[in-house]
This record gives C-alpha cells, sequence and structure tokens, in this order.
C-alpha cells in the first residue's frame, strides 16, 4: 500500500501511541489527535487510572517496537496475589507454578509517556493535544476538532482514520448515530462502581506492607486491591455496589461509616491509610462496563480499535494488554502484503473480534472469581492442583489464567475454552472424589496420574462442547 498516504489517529493513549509508533517505523505517514493535555507536561488528576498490569502480551507489543528494555524499569513485578483476611491474616497464592511467570504493576502516565517520546522520534510522525474529536464523516474519512485552548472547531482529512479514543469513542458514536450501515453495539455495566485510594509511602520512602504482589481483600460482595508503585505507594481501589448491600457507595456519605466500613472488613488496611478519608471524598467513583461492537471499520475508511473496540473491566488485567495485542495482531496483518486498507480492515477485524470477545466474558469471570471464589475451599483445592500441575510438569499443564496471562501465542478464544474445560474437569474430580490435594503433590508418580485424567476429563469436556455446537 501506498505509504505516503496520510493517517489520522484519534486519541493518544497507550493504544493510540503504541500504534503511531509502529505505523511510523513502518514508515507511514501519521497525525495523532489527543483531547487531553500532553500528560508529560501536566499533572494527571488522580481517581480515574486504574493500575495497569503488564503481562506477556503487552511484553510481546514492546518488543515489536524495540522498547521490552526501557519498558522494563517501569516496572514492578508481581509474583501473586497476596490474600487478606477479616483479621489480617494474609497468604500469598503464586500466579503460577513456573517460577519465571510474574505480572508487573506499571504506571499508565510513564508507560504513555515513553510511548508518546519514541513516536515523536520519527519525522513522519506528529502528535497534536487538547484537539478533541466531536465527529468523525466515516464516508468522506474526514474528522471535525475542537482545540480546547481557542474553542475553535477544524476539520482533519485524510486517506484513513484510525479511532483508539476509548470506550466513549467518537468515530464508534458516529458509526452509531448516523445509521448509514448496519451497526451493533451494546454497554453493559456491572452493579459496581470503583473508586481509587492509596496508600502512602513510609516516611523512609519503604513500603508499607510486601511489594511483590496484587494484595486482594476479597469480601464476596465487594472487595479492595493494591498494586505496587515506584514511590513506594500502593494504589489501592475499592470495587463496591452502588446501591446493594448494608454499605455501598450511595451510603458511604460521611467520615464515619467509611471508618466503620473499612474497620470491619479492612481493618489492617485501615492502618496503613491514615489518608483515607480524605481520598475517598475527593476522588470520584466511576462505572465498570463492558463494550461490544460489530463492525469496527467501515469500507478501508476508518477502523476502531483498543477501547474504542472493546472495553472490558480490569479484572484479568488484560485491558492495556489486550489493546497493546490488538497492534501486534494488525501489524502482522500488514506483513500479508493486502494491497488496500479494506482488505486488511476486513482481515484483521475476522482473526480478532472474537478473541475480544472472549477477554471481556473472561474479565467478568474473573470479577467473580476474585472478591469471592478465592477464599472458597474447592477454589484453593483446584488452585493447589493446578500450581503442582505446572511447577512438576511446566510444559503439560497451564492453568486457564497462565493460558490468558503467560502464553502470548495462544488466542484469548483458545485460552478461554481450554481453560474453562479444565476447570470444569478439576472441580468435577474434586466433588467426585476422584482427586485429593492430601495426597503428595511433590511426588512426580503420584501427581502424573491425576494430571493424566485431567487432560482426558479436559478432552472430553470440549468434545461434548463442539458437538453442542457451542464452538466450532
Amino acid at each position: 500500500m501506498n505509504k505516503q498516504q496520510n493517517i489520522l489517529i484519534i486519541g493518544a493513549g497507550l493504544c493510540g501511541s503504541l500504534l503511531a509508533l509502529r505505523l511510523g517505523q513502518r514508515g507511514y505517514n501519521v497525525t495523532i489527535m489527543e483531547m487531553r493535555p500532553d500528560l508529560r507536561k501536566v499533572t494527571i488528576s488522580a481517581g480515574r487510572s486504574i493500575n495497569l498490569a503488564l503481562s506477556d502480551r503487552g511484553i510481546k507489543a514492546m518488543k515489536l517496537v524495540g522498547l521490552e528494555e526501557k519498558v522494563k524499569p517501569l516496572c514492578i513485578p508481581m509474583n501473586g496475589r497476596m490474600l487478606h483476611d477479616l483479621e489480617g491474616n494474609t497468604v500469598l497464592a503464586p500466579y503460577s507454578g513456573r517460577t519465571h511467570e510474574f505480572i508487573n504493576s506499571v504506571s499508565r502516565g510513564q508507560l504513555n509517556g515513553l510511548l508518546l517520546d519514541e513516536a515523536e522520534k520519527h519525522e513522519n510522525v506528529s502528535i497534536h493535544f487538547n484537539k478533541k474529536c466531536k465527529s468523525v464523516d466515516f464516508e468522506n474519512t474526514t474528522a471535525l476538532f475542537m482545540d480546547c485552548d481557542t474553542n475553535k472547531e477544524f476539520v482533519e482529512d485524510a486517506d484513513v482514520i484510525f479511532a483508539t479514543d476509548g470506550a466513549g469513542s467518537a468515530l464508534r458514536q458516529s458509526y452509531y448515530l448516523e445509521k448509514k450501515f448496519l451497526f451493533s453495539f451494546s454497554q453493559e455495566y456491572l452493579s459496581h462502581g470503583y473508586k481509587e485510594l492509596s496508600i502512602l509511602p513510609a516516611e523512609n520512602g519503604a513500603y508499607k506492607t510486601y511489594k511483590n504482589a496484587l494484595h486482594i481483600w476479597g469480601r464476596e460482595a465487594f472487595m479492595l486491591i493494591a498494586l505496587p508503585n515506584l514511590d513506594g505507594s500502593f494504589t489501592v481501589t475499592l470495587f463496591l455496589s452502588y446501591d446493594e448491600g448494608e454499605y455501598n457507595f450511595n451510603n458511604l456519605t460521611t467520615k464515619e461509616r467509611v471508618l466503620e466500613f473499612f474497620g470491619k472488613y479492612f481493618k489492617d488496611a485501615l492502618e496503613l491509610m491514615p489518608n483515607l478519608v480524605e481520598d475517598f471524598f475527593e476522588n470520584p467513583t466511576s462505572p465498570l462496563g463492558t463494550v461490544k461492537c460489530s463492525p469496527w471499520h467501515y469500507k478501508g475508511n476508518t477502523l476502531l480499535m483498543g477501547d474504542a473496540a472493546h472495553a472490558i473491566v480490569p479484572f484479568y488485567g488484560q485491558g492495556m494488554n489486550a489493546s497493546f495485542e490488538d497492534v501486534t495482531e494488525f501489524d502482522n496483518i500488514l506483513d500479508k502484503g493486502y494491497a488496500d486498507w479494506e482488505t486488511v480492515f476486513k482481515a484483521y477485524e475476522k482473526s480478532r473480534k472474537k478473541d475480544t470477545d472472549a477477554i471481556a466474558d473472561l474479565a467478568i469471570d474473573n470479577f467473580h472469581e476474585m472478591k469471592g471464589h478465592v477464599n472458597h475451599a474447592n477454589f484453593r483445592e483446584k488452585r493447589t492442583l493446578e500450581m503442582a500441575f505446572e511447577k512438576e510438569f511446566p510444559n503439560d499443564y497451564s492453568s486457564k489464567y497462565s493460558l490468558v496471562t503467560f502464553n502470548e501465542d495462544i488466542n484469548y478464544r483458545e485460552a478461554m475454552l481450554k481453560g474453562r474445560a479444565q476447570d470444569k474437569a478439576i472441580l468435577n474430580m474434586l466433588a467426585d472424589g476422584e482427586v485429593s490435594t492430601s495426597l503428595d503433590l511433590k511426588d512426580k508418580e503420584v501427581l502424573k496420574p491425576i494430571l493424566e485424567k485431567v487432560k482426558k476429563a479436559t478432552e472430553a469436556i470440549l468434545e461434548d462442547d463442539r458437538i453442542a455446537g457451542l464452538y466450532s
């Protein structure tokens, strides 16, 4: 395709800046328009940026653009979930039985800033801030913007437009409102919202609790999580119903009631958060939703990517990774040498949408797992078996979480189908007394026949699902 064409990217967030960098590396002329100020020059307000977990799919994208080594200093490895009970007792539940597998806590702002810096190094990439997209004429490949500094409107013309402008995408809204073609759209919210809080560093700058874990206070109907930051602090997020239960966002309206709630359910966290009340009432309560839509493209003119195409809830730590993988997969399609953008867009969406639908569903599953299932005996027995399988037979077994998080060459849909079948097989066998965690799971000779049973049962479940037509 003609690389002298002008490409417009709407949105300079994580997906947009990575896409601009990769297309710039490929030699395309790229212009990015971003409605916010340059995050490298202003202080980003707190309260709206759930901490990000960078895992293997995202790291694969960093390798693609040659940034793996520059990203590493921004990361804090998290080897597992640190589970906190009501009394403040903790247990570390590793993410994998393979010691080299972990996820990374990373600052959204620092990572986004790095991608912008690298994109700007290319003369064929230009980035403009404080330019809000109001609508897109996808038939004529133009976009209407407002300059946030002058309030003046202007039209940007391009040969092709990519929208990476997040869950509130202006292009997706134009698809929906213009009704020029059949466009399917769904947006579903959880009954829970989230509020960002913080654990500040100790006076000497040290971490007040264990650094290398994702901390979880799962309480069945709600939960608190905490992820480490490079400065010794933790970003803490409360996930709570808006209006259900004894305590909810709608009735936590006084200092006394907030302290009562935390004292009852998160007392060890409360001891680390003298700033709790200030954070609670200063930071907004935000919704959690899933966006699915189809098609993502209009002819060869426009394409939705990242959250604009498939926003998900954050409970699998895959939102950023999925958006980064969009760029990796799009790059793979470009490598096929198609002659026009419409063919590229069709091939990309055909290969990608089934996977983004799968990770959206998995993220909802993991919400229920994190807030409650991790405390259940049958779940812990299942995880004990899986950890033993991964440790003793690292090449023969991966849990659903490992398939999604640490197997970047397996697509999300395949990981979901196989992972769910494995979960069902193990839970059935535990319930029927066919396997037991009371056995010596460090003895390979004891463990191997159990693993073979699980694999056989998993294949039977997958085959039954195929016969039932649940998937092809």
